[in-house]
Protein backbone atom coordinates (compact mmCIF):
# COMPACT_ATOMS: atom_id res chain seq x y z
CA UNK A 1 0.00 0.00 0.00
CA UNK A 2 2.88 2.65 -0.10
CA UNK A 3 2.55 3.13 -3.53
CA UNK A 4 1.17 6.45 -4.71
CA UNK A 5 -1.68 7.06 -7.14
CA UNK A 6 -1.45 10.43 -9.33
CA UNK A 7 -5.40 11.52 -10.29
CA UNK A 8 -5.03 10.04 -13.40
CA UNK A 9 -4.16 7.04 -12.69
CA UNK A 10 -6.28 6.69 -9.59
CA UNK A 11 -9.39 7.67 -12.30
CA UNK A 12 -7.92 4.50 -14.49
CA UNK A 13 -7.74 2.71 -11.38
CA UNK A 14 -11.76 3.38 -11.09
CA UNK A 15 -12.58 2.22 -14.87
CA UNK A 16 -10.64 -0.57 -14.08
CA UNK A 17 -12.56 -2.14 -11.58
CA UNK A 18 -15.32 -1.16 -12.96
CA UNK A 19 -14.41 -3.22 -16.18
CA UNK A 20 -13.98 -6.04 -14.16
CA UNK A 21 -16.52 -6.13 -12.55
CA UNK A 22 -16.98 -3.71 -9.74
CA UNK A 23 -20.11 -1.86 -9.78
CA UNK A 24 -19.03 1.64 -9.45
CA UNK A 25 -21.96 2.72 -7.16
CA UNK A 26 -20.65 0.11 -4.88
CA UNK A 27 -16.91 2.04 -4.58
CA UNK A 28 -18.99 4.78 -3.68
CA UNK A 29 -21.27 3.43 -0.89
CA UNK A 30 -17.74 1.84 0.32
CA UNK A 31 -15.97 5.38 0.15
CA UNK A 32 -19.27 7.09 1.43
CA UNK A 33 -19.83 4.73 4.53
CA UNK A 34 -15.57 5.52 6.00
CA UNK A 35 -16.22 9.02 5.47
CA UNK A 36 -19.73 8.68 7.55
CA UNK A 37 -17.64 6.43 9.96
CA UNK A 38 -15.16 9.66 10.31
CA UNK A 39 -17.87 11.84 11.43
CA UNK A 40 -18.51 9.65 14.23
CA UNK A 41 -15.29 9.40 15.29
CA UNK A 42 -15.07 12.95 15.31
CA UNK A 43 -18.06 13.36 16.84
CA UNK A 44 -17.34 10.68 19.90
CA UNK A 45 -15.08 13.32 21.06
CA UNK A 46 -17.57 15.82 21.53
CA UNK A 47 -20.21 15.57 24.32
CA UNK A 48 -23.33 15.07 22.85
CA UNK A 49 -22.08 15.30 19.43
CA UNK A 50 -25.02 14.69 16.79
CA UNK A 51 -25.09 17.63 14.14
CA UNK A 52 -23.30 17.19 11.20
CA UNK A 53 -23.13 19.22 7.74
CA UNK A 54 -22.47 17.33 4.50
CA UNK A 55 -21.34 19.79 2.38
CA UNK A 56 -21.31 17.85 -1.67
CA UNK A 57 -20.09 19.25 -5.01
CA UNK A 58 -21.47 18.24 -7.99
CA UNK A 59 -19.16 15.68 -9.07
CA UNK A 60 -18.43 11.78 -7.55
CA UNK A 61 -17.16 13.38 -4.33
CA UNK A 62 -20.37 14.92 -3.92
CA UNK A 63 -21.40 11.52 -4.54
CA UNK A 64 -19.40 10.37 -1.69
CA UNK A 65 -20.92 12.81 0.63
CA UNK A 66 -25.15 12.27 -0.57
CA UNK A 67 -23.70 8.46 0.84
CA UNK A 68 -22.52 9.54 4.09
CA UNK A 69 -25.37 11.58 4.91
CA UNK A 70 -27.73 9.20 4.11
CA UNK A 71 -26.02 6.79 6.45
CA UNK A 72 -25.45 9.55 9.14
CA UNK A 73 -29.19 9.67 9.06
CA UNK A 74 -29.96 6.39 9.38
CA UNK A 75 -27.85 6.58 12.54
CA UNK A 76 -29.81 9.11 13.84
CA UNK A 77 -27.57 11.88 13.29
CA UNK A 78 -28.89 15.21 12.77
CA UNK A 79 -27.83 15.80 9.06
CA UNK A 80 -28.00 19.07 6.95
CA UNK A 81 -27.34 18.62 3.61
CA UNK A 82 -25.62 21.49 1.14
CA UNK A 83 -25.25 21.25 -2.24
CA UNK A 84 -23.33 23.34 -4.99
CA UNK A 85 -25.12 23.48 -8.30
CA UNK A 86 -28.34 21.59 -9.71
CA UNK A 87 -28.70 18.41 -8.48
CA UNK A 88 -31.00 17.59 -11.43
CA UNK A 89 -27.91 17.96 -13.80
CA UNK A 90 -25.73 15.28 -11.58
CA UNK A 91 -25.05 12.16 -13.78
CA UNK A 92 -23.49 8.19 -13.09
CA UNK A 93 -23.28 6.97 -9.83
CA UNK A 94 -23.13 10.60 -8.12
CA UNK A 95 -26.66 10.59 -9.12
CA UNK A 96 -27.56 7.13 -7.68
CA UNK A 97 -26.21 8.73 -4.37
CA UNK A 98 -28.29 11.55 -5.06
CA UNK A 99 -31.64 9.94 -5.41
CA UNK A 100 -31.09 7.56 -2.72
CA UNK A 101 -31.21 10.46 0.25
CA UNK A 102 -34.25 11.83 1.10
CA UNK A 103 -33.66 14.65 2.93
CA UNK A 104 -33.40 18.33 1.98
CA UNK A 105 -31.14 19.98 0.07
CA UNK A 106 -29.86 23.46 1.22
CA UNK A 107 -28.37 25.54 -1.15
CA UNK A 108 -24.41 25.75 -0.71
CA UNK A 109 -24.42 29.60 -0.16
CA UNK A 110 -26.86 29.36 2.53
CA UNK A 111 -25.15 26.87 4.76
CA UNK A 112 -23.42 28.76 7.61
CA UNK A 113 -20.95 26.55 9.19
CA UNK A 114 -20.98 28.26 12.22
CA UNK A 115 -24.06 31.21 12.45
CA UNK A 116 -23.65 34.29 13.97
CA UNK A 117 -20.69 32.94 15.86
CA UNK A 118 -22.71 29.67 17.63
CA UNK A 119 -21.52 26.13 16.81
CA UNK A 120 -24.35 25.19 14.50
CA UNK A 121 -22.97 21.73 14.10
CA UNK A 122 -20.57 19.25 15.52
CA UNK A 123 -18.65 18.14 12.38
CA UNK A 124 -18.76 19.08 8.71
CA UNK A 125 -18.31 16.71 6.02
CA UNK A 126 -16.04 18.79 3.18
CA UNK A 127 -17.03 16.29 -0.16
CA UNK A 128 -17.07 20.02 -2.25
CA UNK A 129 -14.19 18.67 -4.51
CA UNK A 130 -12.01 15.56 -4.74
CA UNK A 131 -7.92 15.40 -5.85
CA UNK A 132 -8.39 15.81 -9.55
CA UNK A 133 -9.20 19.18 -9.15
CA UNK A 134 -8.35 21.27 -12.54
CA UNK A 135 -8.93 24.87 -11.35
CA UNK A 136 -9.12 27.22 -8.55
CA UNK A 137 -11.89 27.20 -6.15
CA UNK A 138 -13.83 30.94 -6.42
CA UNK A 139 -17.02 32.11 -6.16
CA UNK A 140 -19.71 30.84 -3.11
CA UNK A 141 -17.39 27.57 -2.48
CA UNK A 142 -14.64 29.46 -2.09
CA UNK A 143 -16.69 31.81 0.33
CA UNK A 144 -17.68 28.88 2.03
CA UNK A 145 -14.13 27.15 2.71
CA UNK A 146 -13.04 30.02 4.50
CA UNK A 147 -16.46 30.39 6.72
CA UNK A 148 -15.76 26.99 7.60
CA UNK A 149 -12.18 27.76 8.16
CA UNK A 150 -12.68 30.32 10.46
CA UNK A 151 -15.46 28.26 12.40
CA UNK A 152 -13.12 26.00 13.53
CA UNK A 153 -15.12 23.14 13.33
CA UNK A 154 -13.73 19.69 13.43
CA UNK A 155 -13.89 18.71 9.50
CA UNK A 156 -13.93 15.20 7.62
CA UNK A 157 -12.35 15.86 3.90
CA UNK A 158 -13.51 13.18 1.58
CA UNK A 159 -10.22 12.48 -0.79
CA UNK A 160 -8.61 15.21 -0.02
CA UNK A 161 -10.11 19.43 1.60
CA UNK A 162 -11.77 20.71 -1.18
CA UNK A 163 -9.35 23.58 -2.92
CA UNK A 164 -6.35 21.15 -2.47
CA UNK A 165 -4.56 19.81 -5.77
CA UNK A 166 -4.34 15.75 -5.22
CA UNK A 167 -1.11 16.08 -7.77
CA UNK A 168 0.71 18.65 -5.97
CA UNK A 169 -0.30 18.93 -2.98
CA UNK A 170 -1.21 22.68 -3.57
CA UNK A 171 -3.90 24.82 -2.89
CA UNK A 172 -5.99 25.83 -5.82
CA UNK A 173 -7.71 29.26 -4.88
CA UNK A 174 -8.36 28.56 -0.87
CA UNK A 175 -9.12 25.19 1.05
CA UNK A 176 -9.41 24.26 4.95
CA UNK A 177 -7.61 22.70 7.26
CA UNK A 178 -9.20 18.96 8.01
CA UNK A 179 -9.27 17.17 11.00
CA UNK A 180 -9.35 13.41 9.41
CA UNK A 181 -9.12 13.42 5.27
CA UNK A 182 -10.37 10.13 4.21
CA UNK A 183 -8.98 8.70 0.80
CA UNK A 184 -9.23 5.77 -0.93
CA UNK A 185 -7.32 2.74 -2.36
CA UNK A 186 -4.14 4.54 -2.42
CA UNK A 187 -2.59 7.60 -1.41
CA UNK A 188 -2.01 10.50 -3.90
CA UNK A 189 1.12 12.84 -4.53
CA UNK A 190 -0.40 15.66 -2.94
CA UNK A 191 -1.51 14.33 0.45
CA UNK A 192 2.29 14.22 1.81
CA UNK A 193 3.56 17.40 -0.31
CA UNK A 194 3.15 20.72 1.78
CA UNK A 195 1.22 22.14 2.50
CA UNK A 196 -1.50 19.60 1.49
CA UNK A 197 0.44 17.18 4.01
CA UNK A 198 -0.20 19.90 7.05
CA UNK A 199 -4.05 20.13 5.80
CA UNK A 200 -5.23 16.61 5.55
CA UNK A 201 -4.78 16.54 8.94
CA UNK A 202 -4.77 12.35 10.10
CA UNK A 203 -4.93 10.61 6.92
CA UNK A 204 -7.15 7.40 6.40
CA UNK A 205 -6.66 5.09 3.75
CA UNK A 206 -9.54 3.14 3.12
CA UNK A 207 -10.30 0.01 0.62
CA UNK A 208 -13.30 -0.13 -1.33
CA UNK A 209 -13.04 -2.98 -3.50
CA UNK A 210 -10.24 -2.02 -6.20
CA UNK A 211 -8.29 -4.82 -7.11
CA UNK A 212 -4.82 -4.74 -6.05
CA UNK A 213 -3.62 -6.23 -9.56
CA UNK A 214 -6.19 -3.31 -11.20
CA UNK A 215 -3.41 -1.25 -9.35
CA UNK A 216 -0.45 -3.13 -10.02
CA UNK A 217 -1.54 -2.97 -13.92
CA UNK A 218 -0.80 0.76 -13.69
CA UNK A 219 2.76 0.03 -12.65
CA UNK A 220 2.77 3.09 -10.26
CA UNK A 221 6.42 4.82 -9.65
CA UNK A 222 5.93 7.05 -6.91
CA UNK A 223 5.91 5.25 -3.99
CA UNK A 224 5.42 6.69 0.35
CA UNK A 225 8.95 6.31 1.92
CA UNK A 226 8.08 3.72 4.14
CA UNK A 227 10.08 0.30 5.01
CA UNK A 228 8.49 -1.47 2.22
CA UNK A 229 10.33 0.24 -0.53
CA UNK A 230 13.59 -0.70 1.01
CA UNK A 231 13.76 -2.81 3.68
CA UNK A 232 14.54 -6.01 1.82
CA UNK A 233 17.38 -4.09 0.54
CA UNK A 234 18.65 -3.23 3.47
CA UNK A 235 22.51 -4.65 4.43
CA UNK A 236 23.24 -7.16 7.16
CA UNK A 237 26.57 -8.33 8.27
CA UNK A 238 27.07 -11.58 7.70
CA UNK A 239 28.71 -14.13 10.44
CA UNK A 240 32.01 -13.83 8.73
CA UNK A 241 32.02 -9.97 7.68
CA UNK A 242 35.06 -7.99 8.78
CA UNK A 243 34.78 -3.81 9.10
CA UNK A 244 36.25 -3.82 5.07
CA UNK A 245 33.55 -6.95 3.88
CA UNK A 246 30.76 -3.61 5.51
CA UNK A 247 32.50 -0.93 3.55
CA UNK A 248 34.03 1.92 3.56
CA UNK A 249 33.43 5.88 3.53
CA UNK A 250 35.73 8.28 2.85
CA UNK A 251 34.60 11.83 3.91
CA UNK A 252 36.48 14.77 2.96
CA UNK A 253 37.02 17.79 5.37
CA UNK A 254 37.20 21.40 6.03
CA UNK A 255 39.81 23.51 6.69
CA UNK A 256 40.35 24.51 10.45
CA UNK A 257 37.55 26.30 10.83
CA UNK A 258 35.08 24.03 9.17
CA UNK A 259 35.96 20.42 10.11
CA UNK A 260 32.85 20.18 12.52
CA UNK A 261 30.17 19.09 9.07
CA UNK A 262 32.89 16.37 7.99
CA UNK A 263 32.68 14.84 12.01
CA UNK A 264 28.95 15.09 11.26
CA UNK A 265 29.09 13.42 8.20
CA UNK A 266 31.58 10.41 9.24
CA UNK A 267 29.61 9.07 12.18
CA UNK A 268 26.37 9.31 10.40
CA UNK A 269 27.99 6.51 8.02
CA UNK A 270 29.70 5.18 10.86
CA UNK A 271 26.72 4.54 13.00
CA UNK A 272 24.61 3.24 9.66
CA UNK A 273 26.74 0.61 9.45
CA UNK A 274 29.81 0.90 7.17
CA UNK A 275 32.59 -1.05 8.71
CA UNK A 276 35.15 1.49 8.44
CA UNK A 277 35.16 5.31 7.93
CA UNK A 278 37.87 7.90 7.61
CA UNK A 279 38.12 11.31 7.30
CA UNK A 280 40.06 13.28 4.61
CA UNK A 281 41.37 15.93 6.05
CA UNK A 282 43.87 19.49 4.84
CA UNK A 283 47.23 19.35 6.82
CA UNK A 284 45.82 22.34 8.92
CA UNK A 285 42.93 20.43 10.00
CA UNK A 286 44.53 17.41 11.18
CA UNK A 287 45.09 18.45 14.38
CA UNK A 288 41.65 19.53 15.41
CA UNK A 289 39.92 16.92 13.67
CA UNK A 290 42.33 14.05 15.54
CA UNK A 291 41.58 15.93 18.51
CA UNK A 292 37.62 14.78 18.31
CA UNK A 293 37.52 11.73 16.60
CA UNK A 294 38.09 7.90 18.04
CA UNK A 295 36.98 5.29 15.59
CA UNK A 296 36.82 7.12 12.55
CA UNK A 297 40.41 6.95 10.96
CA UNK A 298 42.17 10.32 9.68
CA UNK A 299 44.15 10.63 6.65
CA UNK A 300 45.66 13.94 5.27
CA UNK A 301 43.96 15.03 1.91
CA UNK A 302 44.65 18.59 0.70
CA UNK A 303 43.83 18.66 -3.31
CA UNK A 304 42.57 17.18 -6.04
CA UNK A 305 45.68 15.29 -6.46
CA UNK A 306 45.50 14.06 -2.75
CA UNK A 307 42.41 12.72 -3.06
CA UNK A 308 42.99 10.64 -6.08
CA UNK A 309 46.17 8.76 -4.16
CA UNK A 310 43.59 7.84 -1.07
CA UNK A 311 41.41 6.53 -3.68
CA UNK A 312 43.82 3.96 -5.35
CA UNK A 313 42.79 2.25 -2.39
CA UNK A 314 40.15 -0.56 -3.51
CA UNK A 315 38.94 -1.09 -0.05
CA UNK A 316 37.14 2.49 -0.01
CA UNK A 317 33.50 1.90 -1.62
CA UNK A 318 31.69 5.05 -0.79
CA UNK A 319 33.33 9.48 -0.81
CA UNK A 320 30.78 11.58 0.32
CA UNK A 321 31.74 15.41 -0.17
CA UNK A 322 31.10 19.12 0.13
CA UNK A 323 29.99 20.41 3.83
CA UNK A 324 32.36 22.71 4.72
CA UNK A 325 35.12 22.36 1.41
CA UNK A 326 34.42 25.79 0.22
CA UNK A 327 33.19 26.17 -3.61
CA UNK A 328 36.17 26.57 -5.31
CA UNK A 329 38.06 23.88 -3.82
CA UNK A 330 34.79 21.48 -3.76
CA UNK A 331 34.66 22.17 -7.45
CA UNK A 332 38.14 20.17 -7.94
CA UNK A 333 37.37 17.51 -5.81
CA UNK A 334 34.38 16.84 -7.09
CA UNK A 335 35.88 16.40 -10.27
CA UNK A 336 38.79 14.38 -8.87
CA UNK A 337 36.20 12.20 -7.07
CA UNK A 338 33.86 11.69 -10.65
CA UNK A 339 36.66 10.27 -12.20
CA UNK A 340 37.62 7.79 -9.76
CA UNK A 341 34.28 6.67 -8.71
CA UNK A 342 33.98 5.54 -12.41
CA UNK A 343 36.97 3.55 -12.62
CA UNK A 344 36.20 2.41 -9.42
CA UNK A 345 32.47 2.28 -9.46
CA UNK A 346 32.71 3.96 -6.06
CA UNK A 347 29.02 5.30 -4.57
CA UNK A 348 29.40 9.45 -4.27
CA UNK A 349 27.43 11.79 -2.28
CA UNK A 350 27.28 15.38 -2.96
CA UNK A 351 26.10 17.94 -0.47
CA UNK A 352 26.74 21.83 0.37
CA UNK A 353 29.58 23.03 -1.37
CA UNK A 354 29.53 20.02 -4.24
CA UNK A 355 26.51 21.43 -5.38
CA UNK A 356 26.68 24.96 -5.05
CA UNK A 357 29.78 24.81 -6.55
CA UNK A 358 28.11 24.08 -10.27
CA UNK A 359 25.01 26.69 -9.30
CA UNK A 360 23.47 27.01 -12.79
CA UNK A 361 25.78 24.64 -14.57
CA UNK A 362 24.09 21.81 -13.97
CA UNK A 363 24.90 20.11 -16.99
CA UNK A 364 28.40 20.48 -16.28
CA UNK A 365 28.45 18.11 -13.08
CA UNK A 366 26.19 15.92 -15.13
CA UNK A 367 28.79 15.76 -17.82
CA UNK A 368 31.39 14.72 -15.07
CA UNK A 369 29.33 12.50 -13.56
CA UNK A 370 27.93 10.56 -16.69
CA UNK A 371 28.67 6.85 -16.15
CA UNK A 372 29.14 6.53 -12.46
CA UNK A 373 26.41 4.44 -11.53
CA UNK A 374 25.92 5.49 -7.85
CA UNK A 375 25.49 8.98 -6.89
CA UNK A 376 23.13 11.01 -4.28
CA UNK A 377 22.65 14.31 -4.21
CA UNK A 378 21.63 15.64 -1.08
CA UNK A 379 20.40 19.29 -1.55
CA UNK A 380 18.38 21.66 0.67
CA UNK A 381 15.69 23.92 -1.20
CA UNK A 382 18.11 26.91 -2.21
CA UNK A 383 21.15 24.18 -3.20
CA UNK A 384 18.28 23.08 -5.67
CA UNK A 385 17.49 26.01 -6.62
CA UNK A 386 20.92 27.45 -7.25
CA UNK A 387 22.31 24.27 -8.86
CA UNK A 388 19.15 23.69 -11.35
CA UNK A 389 18.63 27.28 -12.01
CA UNK A 390 19.66 26.84 -15.37
CA UNK A 391 16.94 23.71 -15.93
CA UNK A 392 13.43 25.23 -17.02
CA UNK A 393 12.14 21.43 -16.53
CA UNK A 394 12.78 21.92 -12.87
CA UNK A 395 12.55 25.15 -12.48
CA UNK A 396 9.19 25.60 -13.83
CA UNK A 397 7.78 22.41 -12.33
CA UNK A 398 4.34 22.50 -10.92
CA UNK A 399 4.99 20.61 -7.75
CA UNK A 400 8.10 19.59 -5.66
CA UNK A 401 7.40 15.94 -6.76
CA UNK A 402 8.06 17.03 -10.57
CA UNK A 403 10.63 18.94 -9.57
CA UNK A 404 13.14 16.33 -8.04
CA UNK A 405 12.03 14.02 -11.36
CA UNK A 406 13.21 16.90 -13.51
CA UNK A 407 16.43 17.49 -11.55
CA UNK A 408 17.32 13.53 -11.36
CA UNK A 409 16.59 12.92 -15.08
CA UNK A 410 19.04 16.57 -16.44
CA UNK A 411 21.55 14.70 -13.45
CA UNK A 412 21.63 11.84 -14.39
CA UNK A 413 21.69 10.94 -10.58
CA UNK A 414 19.70 10.26 -7.22
CA UNK A 415 18.37 13.28 -5.80
CA UNK A 416 17.36 14.24 -2.69
CA UNK A 417 15.12 17.04 -2.29
CA UNK A 418 14.94 18.13 1.11
CA UNK A 419 12.61 19.71 3.20
CA UNK A 420 9.84 18.46 5.24
CA UNK A 421 8.15 16.46 2.36
CA UNK A 422 11.69 15.27 1.17
CA UNK A 423 11.33 13.84 -2.30
CA UNK A 424 13.76 11.73 -3.06
CA UNK A 425 13.52 10.98 -7.16
CA UNK A 426 15.25 8.76 -9.32
CA UNK A 427 16.65 9.25 -12.91
CA UNK A 428 14.62 6.59 -14.32
CA UNK A 429 11.64 8.18 -12.88
CA UNK A 430 11.29 6.40 -9.43
CA UNK A 431 10.59 9.00 -6.55
CA UNK A 432 9.32 8.71 -3.21
CA UNK A 433 7.70 10.80 -0.37
CA UNK A 434 9.29 10.95 3.09
CA UNK A 435 6.62 9.97 5.74
CA UNK A 436 9.19 10.57 8.93
CA UNK A 437 10.46 13.56 10.61
CA UNK A 438 9.99 16.67 12.78
CA UNK A 439 10.36 20.15 12.75
CA UNK A 440 13.28 19.72 15.11
CA UNK A 441 15.15 18.21 12.23
CA UNK A 442 15.78 22.09 11.31
CA UNK A 443 18.86 22.36 12.90
CA UNK A 444 22.55 22.99 12.00
CA UNK A 445 24.40 20.30 10.66
CA UNK A 446 21.36 17.81 10.39
CA UNK A 447 21.66 17.67 6.78
CA UNK A 448 25.05 16.54 7.01
CA UNK A 449 24.35 13.41 9.58
CA UNK A 450 21.62 12.73 6.16
CA UNK A 451 24.64 12.44 3.85
CA UNK A 452 26.54 10.54 6.19
CA UNK A 453 23.39 7.42 6.35
CA UNK A 454 23.35 7.82 2.52
CA UNK A 455 27.22 7.26 2.35
CA UNK A 456 27.43 4.46 4.89
CA UNK A 457 24.34 2.50 3.55
CA UNK A 458 26.38 3.10 -0.02
CA UNK A 459 29.23 1.92 1.41
CA UNK A 460 27.42 -0.87 1.74
CA UNK A 461 26.57 -1.78 -1.77
CA UNK A 462 22.85 -0.92 -1.10
CA UNK A 463 21.33 -0.06 -4.17
CA UNK A 464 21.00 3.39 -4.94
CA UNK A 465 17.36 4.65 -4.35
CA UNK A 466 16.74 2.44 -2.09
CA UNK A 467 20.02 3.48 -0.25
CA UNK A 468 18.68 7.35 -0.16
CA UNK A 469 14.72 6.37 0.81
CA UNK A 470 15.81 4.40 3.63
CA UNK A 471 18.64 7.32 5.04
CA UNK A 472 15.75 9.49 4.55
CA UNK A 473 13.49 7.47 6.29
CA UNK A 474 15.48 6.67 9.55
CA UNK A 475 17.04 9.99 9.33
CA UNK A 476 13.41 11.21 9.94
CA UNK A 477 12.15 8.66 12.51
CA UNK A 478 15.47 9.33 14.72
CA UNK A 479 15.07 13.31 14.92
CA UNK A 480 11.22 12.07 16.14
CA UNK A 481 12.45 9.59 18.35
CA UNK A 482 14.67 13.03 20.15
CA UNK A 483 12.23 15.44 19.63
CA UNK A 484 12.73 18.83 21.72
CA UNK A 485 15.83 19.55 22.06
CA UNK A 486 17.29 17.68 18.75
CA UNK A 487 20.78 18.44 18.18
CA UNK A 488 22.58 16.97 15.11
CA UNK A 489 24.93 15.13 17.16
CA UNK A 490 22.09 13.05 18.64
CA UNK A 491 20.86 11.91 15.29
CA UNK A 492 24.00 9.01 14.81
CA UNK A 493 23.42 8.08 18.76
CA UNK A 494 19.16 7.37 18.48
CA UNK A 495 20.38 5.36 15.27
CA UNK A 496 20.47 1.70 16.79
CA UNK A 497 17.28 2.14 18.77
CA UNK A 498 15.50 3.39 15.37
CA UNK A 499 17.31 0.56 13.62
CA UNK A 500 16.02 -1.93 16.80
CA UNK A 501 12.19 -0.98 16.24
CA UNK A 502 12.18 -0.82 12.03
CA UNK A 503 14.43 -3.81 10.76
CA UNK A 504 13.42 -7.74 11.72
CA UNK A 505 15.84 -8.70 13.97
CA UNK A 506 15.55 -12.28 12.66
CA UNK A 507 17.16 -11.38 8.78
CA UNK A 508 20.42 -9.89 10.53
Amino acid sequence: MHCLLDTEEMAEADRGAIAGGVPGIALMEAAGAACADAAVDLMAQTPGGRRVLVACGPGNNGGDGFVAARLLAERGYAVTLAFLGDAARLAGDAAIAAARWTGALVPLEQADPAASGDRAYDVVVDALFGAGLTRDVSGVPAAFLERLAASGLPVVAVDVPSGLDGNTGRVRGTACPAAITVTFARRKPGHLLQPGRALCGRLRLVDIGIPDAVIESLAPNTFANEEPLWRAAFPHPGIDAHKYSRGHALVLSGPADATGAARLVARGALRIGAGAVTIGSPTDALAVNAAQLTAIMLRPCDDADDLAGLLEDPRITALALGPGLGRERARALVEAAAGAAHARTRALVLDADALTAFAGEHAALARLLAGVERVVATPHAGEFAKLLSDCPEAREAPSKLAAARAGAAALGIVLVDKGPDTVIAAPDGRAAINTTGTPYLATAGSGDVLAGFCAGLLAQSMPVFEAACAAVNLHGRAGARVGPGLIAEDLPEALPGVLGEVLDPASG
